[in-house]
């Protein structure tokens, strides 16, 4: 399948020219942020006389058809001649009815060229067992791969950095480090590498280790006179991974010893990557010397995943359960949506809610309500959460909005104090138990409907607005600790 650009596609297909002519209409009417959130991954594919719209996931797919279809309908009948019927699916949709390969792309939907897809290796079919073994022996797990790592602002500049380690292509940055918080895929990133980097180069040698691992092994050498062996293991490795390097703050022997090692390596010309849950400079329980080594590479800092990101995990996720469970990845967007919404401290959480969801109804994951997902993650909830009051949120509303909190309780109308007012209305329905008509009465004695109305409007405008799916986000995060 080959992508070409929107001046390419004018030229070889009518169905390009339509497209963006279509494209220029809806970027002036849903604005830049929105047109580029929900349609800017989209791509127009034409097969014989079929044309098709292919949007980036189901959610993305289900936003056009709720709130767009009806305008790029309109829009392609007045500039098609052809009168060519637009159909609309997801990318997973589109790749499984057996028509990609033969699909061209005729228009990116975006006016920036799309990024290049992630190079696929195959392996040769004597050489996978073989492959697979020697992950095995290093403690790779077969699931975290560069195919299953899903990119977004918050990682892809690791990303990037990792592929190009993995092609042990020159002009390495050495040692590489990669930190951020638990949980949101620095050892999806350093599994995915190694394996890369092995069907790259399978004379190469890689070791990849946790630093625990790193530890006791050490020490059991040391008690057995046996570190000279332990020396020449990791010295001679051409590609040395080690997984939570924090781990060895503070653990003097083990910390000289690993300082030894990435000095021989690195003047070997020898590539090291180790990954942390800080940043080098934050590492106070670290070795001064071990720790200006680790900053003197390349740092790369992966940040909590955005909602976008969140999302695109889930869906993700869901298209690998729906293989193995042999059923449709389909699920209600309110309820990916309160997923991506309530699980945000961390991607094993995201997809562990998931997991529930996927365990307890299987294929009628399709036909789960809102209300039923809650109620099954309900347990979970509520052992994973603080305690939120009202009073708190709407203090924490008004601080981030520069307002006083009887600002949020009053009759004023303004949308400076009002659009406050529904978030702060949203948040507590989000993380409190409080019902509708108490909600209502905690926020200046309004109506329940209200309330509805305030939720119904930010759940709206998370989808439309990045300003306030920043805000909420952030938000979430405080009020959650």
């Amino acid at each position: 399948m080959m992508s070409v650009g929107v001046a390419g596609a004018m030229a070889s297909a009518p169905a390009g020219i339509v497209w963006t002519k279509t494209c220029l209409v809806l970027k002036r009417e849903l604005g830049e942020a929105t047109f580029g959130s929900w349609l800017g991954q989209a791509a127009l594919r034409e097969t014989g006389d079929d044309v098709c719209l292919v949007a980036a996931t189901g959610v993305a797919r289900d936003w056009i058809a709720r709130h767009a279809w009806r305008r790029i309908g309109e829009l392609w009948a007045q500039n098609d001649p052809l009168g060519r019927r637009l159909d609309l699916k997801s990318r997973m949709e589109f790749d499984s009815d057996g028509s990609a390969a033969a699909a061209p792309t005729l228009a990116p939907v975006a006016a920036s060229p799309a990024p290049a897809a992630p190079a696929v290796f195959e392996i040769d079919a004597d050489a996978a067992p073989a492959a697979a073994r020697q992950g095995r022996l290093l403690g790779l797990q077969e699931r975290f791969s560069f195919e299953t790592f899903v990119a977004g602002p918050s990682n892809e500049f690791a990303f990037a950095v990792a592929r190009r380690v993995a092609s042990w292509s020159d002009g390495h940055f050495n040692p590489v480090m990669f930190h951020g918080p638990y949980g949101f895929g620095k050892t999806h990133l350093l599994n995915a590498l190694a394996w890369e980097a092995m069907r790259n180069e399978p004379s190469k040698r890689v070791v990849h280790l946790s630093a625990e691992r790193f530890t006791t092994t050490f020490v059991r050498a040391l008690q057995d006179r046996q570190t000279a062996a332990f020396k020449e293991e990791l010295r001679n490795a051409d590609l040395l991974l080690i997984d939570d390097v924090h781990f060895v703050a503070g653990k003097t022997s083990t910390q000289e010893e690993l300082f030894h090692t990435l000095i021989a390596l690195v003047e070997d010309g020898r590539r090291v990557v180790m990954t942390a849950d800080r940043s080098p400079t934050e590492l106070s329980e670290m070795e001064p010397r071990l720790r200006s080594h680790l900053q003197a590479g390349l740092v790369c800092g992966i940040e909590p995943a955005d909602r976008n990101l969140r999302l695109g995990i889930l869906e993700r996720k869901l298209q690998t359960l729906a293989q193995q469970g042999r059923f449709l990845p389909s699920a209600k967007p309110e309820v990916m949506q309160f997923l991506a919404d309530r699980f945000t401290d961390s991607v094993r959480e995201l997809e562990g809610a998931l997991n529930t969801l996927v365990a307890r109804v299987g294929g009628d994951l399709a036909r789960l309500s809102l209300d039923e997902a809650q109620t099954i993650l309900r347990p979970h909830l509520s052992c994973n959460e603080r305690k939120v009051t009202v009073d708190q949120i709407q203090k924490v509303v008004s601080e981030h909005y520069g307002l006083k909190q009887a600002d949020l309780i009053s009759e004023r109308r303004a949308r400076a104090v009002a659009r406050p007012r529904q978030v702060a209305m949203w948040l507590t329905k989000q993380i409190t138990t409080r019902s509708l008509p108490d909600i209502g009465r905690r926020f200046g004695g309004r109506d329940h409907t209200t309330v509805l109305h305030a939720v119904r409007r930010i759940e709206a405008l998370k989808a439309e607005d990045p300003a306030i799916a920043r805000d909420t986000d952030v938000l979430l995060r405080k009020l959650r600790g």
